[in-house]
This record gives C-alpha cells, structure tokens and sequence, in this order.
C-alpha cells in the first residue's frame, strides 16, 4: 500500500528551514514521499552557500492533478518569486510568495492529495501584519475552520494554549467556559482519532496559585465550573491546577496534555522540558497540519549550525 505524501510549505524563505530540512532529509529515511513547495532558485542558492547537497524530483501543480509525482522521492513544486535572494533580512517582500505557497498547498489537499501538511516557520510581523495571531489562526481562516486547538506535543507530555499569540492584556477577556469547552472537545476528538485513546487532560488556573484579590476570581467562577460540566460529560479532565506546580515531574505524568490560560503559561515549561523535541499540530483543521516548534531564527541563518530535530519529529509523527 502506498503511503499518502506529506506536503511541505517551507514558509519564510529567509529562515533556518532550507538547512535544517535538507540536513533531515540527508540524513533520515521515511516511508512517505515528501512534495516540497518552495522557490527552486532560493533553496538550491542557500544549499550551496551551506555546502549542502539536495536532490529532488520537480513537479508541476495543477488544480486536478499532479504531474511527474515519484513515490520514493523528494517532489518538489516551483514557486519562483525573483525579489528574493538567499540570506537577506526578512521583510514584507517575502509575503506574497509565502502566501502562493500555502496556497499550493492547501489546494493539493482540498483535492485529496494527502491529509498531511506541515509548514515552515514564518515571521509573524511580516507576513500576518497584525490580521492574524498565528499561522494557527490563518489556516483555520483559509479553511473556515471554527473551532481548533494548538497543541505543541511531545509523546511524555502535551500542552495546549487557551488563548494563543495575544497581549497579555487581553487574555481575560478570551477566557470563557465555551472556549474551553470546544477546546477540550477537539483535543479529545484528536487523541481518539490518532492514538485511539481518551486524552488524559489537566487544566491550570488563570491567575497565581487559583487565587485572586479580586471581586471575581475566573478561577472559581469560569475554569472550576466548566471542568465539572466536563467529567459529567465523560471528559477525563481534572483542574484547575496552579501553573507553577502542575508541570512538577510527579503532577505531569498523570497527564497527556495540559491546558493552559494562555501561550507563554504552558508554551515556556514545554521548551524547558524538551526543548527542540517537540512539534506544533493544528487539531481540528480538516487536515493534520504540523510545524516544527520554531520561529525563523534570523541569527542563525546561514550559519550551518541549526538543530533540525523538530522538523525531524514532524515528518515523523505524519510518516504513516
């Protein structure tokens, strides 16, 4: 039986991606073939300067069909985009090619082409221009998905934000027992789907220790109230939890996924704990879509030196 491909967006083009994902692929085999979507021009003149090989098979996208596709390959389709060049400092320039990219992609997957998509990092400030709050956000725009969960998963131990990239100072105002809820419902119907088990979840209090000095203590009166709607409705979730001790060795393994009020409360202990050993998955999309756990990481670029064992875990975790 063959293996459905797993379809790339290699996202800013003046990122770490081209190293770390060519290093992935010299290095690793997978069962599933791999269609890339990138500018040809901009991935062989970065490969070069890193002194990296890269050998693909070119294919052309069409809206029905893919032309030339080879099963044991690395496929790549052209997204030829001339402003840029390799290694140059991220800027809004990029946005249009990056956009044509997810574009392709989200077409091969409308047609059945696979399930499976991940993208490459992408700079917020650029290429969302304040519209969207994430790559997260945006997918679900483009795919007119409601309601989804960003989950940054690890197999020891899994997070997910309530409230993704926003101000610290609107976060209350985006905590709310249906947000919740429709959380908890996609994360479940997740882990169902994909390790065929009900997902063992924790949940954390919104403010220091599950106390408040003020009037209303979204604590008592929003987080406790929805976790016990919830284990009526045969959710098994426990909570709410303070922040600062449910990520302690003995409170964690009880759980395949915390759920936190907001991105920096779960996302810092995350990367603490497994550092690049982690993968960023939209649950919910009407597709599996993975990202590794990264930004850009305009520093490092071109410098040869990147960890590439994020976007390694990604292809892994949709090699099936």
């Amino acid at each position: 039986m063959k293996f459905k491909p797993i379809i790339i967006v290699a996202g800013e083009p003046n990122s770490i991606f081209s190293e770390i994902f060519i290093k992935t692929i010299n290095k690793n085999k997978f069962k599933s073939p791999i269609i890339l979507i990138c500018s040809k021009k901009l991935f062989l003149e970065q490969a070069k300067a890193l002194k990296l090989n890269f050998l693909f098979n070119e294919i052309e996208e069409k809206s029905y069909l893919i032309k030339n596709f080879k099963y044991k390959k690395l496929n790549l389709i052209n997204v030829d985009y001339e402003q840029l060049k390799p290694f140059e400092k991220i800027s809004s320039k990029s946005n249009e090619y990056i956009n044509n990219c997810f574009e392709i992609g989200l077409r091969l997957v409308k047609i059945k082409i696979s399930n499976k998509f991940i993208n490459g990092p992408i700079s917020k400030e650029t290429f969302l221009k304040n519209k969207f709050n994430g790559i997260t956000e945006y997918l679900a725009f483009k795919t007119k998905t409601k309601n989804y969960a960003m989950i940054i998963y690890n197999k020891k131990l899994s997070v997910s934000p309530i409230t993704t990239h926003i101000p610290i100072k609107y976060i209350v105002k985006e905590i709310s027992k249906l947000n919740i809820i429709n959380k908890v419902k996609v994360i479940d119907k997740f882990w169902k789907n994909k390790f065929r088990k009900k997902a063992k979840l924790a949940i954390t209090g919104l403010n220091p220790h599950c106390e408040s000095i003020d009037k209303f203590n979204e604590d008592k009166k929003i987080i406790f109230p929805v976790v016990k709607y919830l284990k009526n409705k045969n959710y098994n979730i426990d909570g709410p939890f303070a922040a600062d001790t449910i990520f302690q060795k003995n409170n964690r393994k009880k759980f395949d996924l915390i759920l936190g009020m907001y991105h920096d409360q779960v996302l810092s202990p995350i990367k603490t704990l497994f550092e690049y050993d982690a993968i960023n998955i939209t649950a919910g999309l009407p597709f599996i879509r993975v990202s590794p756990d990264h930004g850009p990481n305009e520093k490092m670029l071109g410098k040869n030196r990147s960890n590439y064992k994020s976007i390694l875990n990604s292809i892994r975790f949709l090699d099936y």
